[in-house]
């Protein structure tokens, strides 16, 4: 008996292979390792996040410091010479402190009354506080030319007999804080109404119960509560306002009061056309976004000093406003008659005019339908229409789609610089909208990609700009899916597609469908990026109703405006309920 087996008695398994054969094998089984549609999927949408982020941004500072034959500090120099960067800075940092000021203030106390008051209406509250999110920019503050106006401006109309002609005026800086402040608003309601809910109430009661005063509460323990969410509300909304264009371009322009946005579309809009001074007022403009993002990112990181809400339960418990109570009421309802009701009657109101003259009651007289029958059977509009539904449905879905996988490579896995990947998604929330227009111009000019001239440039601009949002909410609900589930059917012989579309995608479907409401709606409005890459025949509606305001068709421009906001009202509606139909059910 000997020690050794013969060859032909091995098990076949064991059986060392020749090297050559050894080789071939090892080659074959890493080709399929590596390139299995999982890990084809998670590249590419990689390589295409990393594109979208970043090569805009390496060309906008390729063609700012580069003029084509050296390193150059020119176009900088050409910008600031036509218009003194100190008073832009103060123009822009004036406005955007104003209107940040007043939004703070506004969207605090109304969500201070609807989460922690016994104010009553509180579901009116709710909805007058959201209702301006649906309305586009462009159409709020043509809503207040027609309002305040010193020329045309209803309520000048009003207030003449007591003090005088044009004793309001919307184009100045005030009325430009008071415009964007008002707009910015809801955004502010939407952040503190979460950090009022989310607060234990037993500090407060125990102070009312130690005899202090309702405003001696409020200020020494509910918003010091609150800083972090307030915080972020401020630089969130100084970030808002500081990129903002409508109203800068349609309050600021004609009263001479210049701010970072305005200047970039003047360059762009004078012949020719200064892409290098753009570039100069995009990086400035951006250099600014750029400190306040990365400062509520650092009071983000301290949140954990403000909690309040542990593992012991608690039930918030509305205070009792006493004779304060009617007061806060009628505080709101003069909110929601300002911020809506005025706005939107105004524009209803010249929908229906021929031409556009004072509310009066002649001017009640001459009420026409010609306005929407134009808009509907006008083949620009119907076109403008079209495009902006396209644009719309399309990044919402491309949007929300891409960052679901994205969202699972961050969460989920644990490939390394998946945290690069993240912050790659969340780079262009810095970006102005503006900013993002002259990025693009930069590369599309120069890129031998025939896009520059088409819808798909304004698709590039839409799936890009909001990218960081459907990011975060993809992220935020893949956070809360447990990977047990995803292990379960790999077992069970499931493949990573099918796991994803047939677990992680339904479980996922709420934060998706929230996601997807909320980038078709501001897709729709979007303006200060459309303005800067449309082409003749590729108008959006934002675009329309902008070139139909420099053509002076009020009437026309009111018409398309209202059934503008209609059509976002219904989309926004039958998304939400079809969004309660898909994902898990209780059934």
């Amino acid at each position: 008996m000997t020690d050794t087996l013969d060859k032909s008695e091995t098990p076949a398994s064991e059986r060392t292979p020749p090297v050559g054969r050894l080789k071939r094998m090892t080659r074959g089984w890493s080709w399929r390792r590596v390139f299995t549609a999982k890990t084809l999927i998670i590249a590419l949408v990689i390589a295409f996040v990393g594109y979208l982020a970043m090569v805009p941004l390496a060309y906008l500072l390729y063609g700012t410091f580069y003029d084509g034959v050296s390193i150059t500090f020119r176009f900088f120099s050409e910008a600031y010479s036509a218009y003194g960067l100190t008073e832009m800075v103060l123009n822009s940092f004036a406005y955007a402190i104003g209107s940040t000021i007043l939004s703070v203030v506004i969207g605090t106390t109304l969500a201070y009354l609807t989460v922690r008051t016994n104010v009553p209406f509180k579901g009116l509250i709710f909805t007058a506080s959201l209702v301006p999110l649906i309305i586009p920019g462009i159409l709020h503050t043509i809503a207040w030319i027609f309002l305040a106006s010193p020329r045309v401006g209803l309520f000048n109309k009003v207030l003449e007999p007591v003090f005088g002609p044009g004793v309001l005026n919307v184009f100045s800086l005030g009325g430009m804080m008071f415009v964007e402040g008002l707009h910015l608003s809801p955004l502010v309601f939407l952040l503190m109404y979460a950090a009022f809910r989310s607060m234990d109430p037993s500090l407060e009661e125990s102070a009312q119960m130690s005899g202090a005063r309702l405003p001696t509460v409020l200020r020494r323990i509910s918003l010091p509560l609150a800083k972090p969410a307030l915080a972020a509300s401020v630089l969130i909304m100084m970030v808002r306002a500081l990129e903002g264009f409508e109203v800068p371009a349609l309050l600021g322009i004609p009263n001479g009061t210049w701010v970072f946005t305005s200047r970039i579309w003047r360059v762009l809009n004078e012949y020719p056309a200064s892409y290098g001074q753009a570039g100069a007022y995009a990086l400035s403009l951006l250099a600014l976004t750029t400190v306040g993002v990365f400062w509520q990112s650092r009071l983000s990181k301290r949140g954990r000093a403000y909690e309040t809400v542990t593992g012991k339960g608690f039930r918030p418990r509305p205070m009792d406003l006493g004779k304060w109570r009617w007061p806060a009421m009628a505080l709101v309802f003069g909110y929601f008659v300002l911020a809506v009701v005025m706005p939107t009657l105004i524009l209803v109101y010249a929908s229906f005019q021929p031409f556009y003259a004072m509310p009066s009651a002649n001017s009640l007289k001459t009420f026409t339908l010609h306005n929407y029958a134009y808009t509907l059977t006008n083949s620009q509009t119907l076109g403008a229409a079209q495009n902006s539904l396209l644009l719309g449905l399309g990044s919402a879905t491309g949007v929300m789609f891409l960052m679901a996988i994205v969202s699972w490579v961050v969460v989920r896995t644990k490939i390394p610089g998946r945290w690069l990947v993240d912050n790659l998604t969340f780079l262009p929330l810095i970006i102005p909208g503006l900013v993002m227009g002259v990025a693009l111009l930069f590369v599309y000019l120069r890129f031998p990609l025939p896009i520059y001239g088409t819808l798909w440039i304004l698709f590039i601009a839409y799936f890009t700009r909001y990218m960081p949002y459907g990011m975060r909410y993809a992220a935020s609900s893949m956070y809360q899916i447990s990977g047990e589930l995803e292990e379960s059917a790999q077992t069970s012989g499931a493949s990573w597609w099918q796991t994803f579309r047939r677990i992680n995608l339904p479980l996922l479907m709420p934060g998706l469908v929230a996601g997807w409401i909320y980038i078709l709606m501001v897709s729709v409005r979007e303006l200060s990026s459309s303005i800067l890459l449309y082409s003749p025949g590729n108008e959006v509606l934002s675009i329309l109703i902008w070139e139909q305001w420099e053509n002076g068709q009020f009437t026309e421009l009111a018409a398309l405006g209202v059934l503008m906001v209609l059509v976002l009202v219904v989309l926004v509606a039958v998304a939400n309920r079809l969004g309660a139909k898909v994902g898990v059910r209780a059934d």
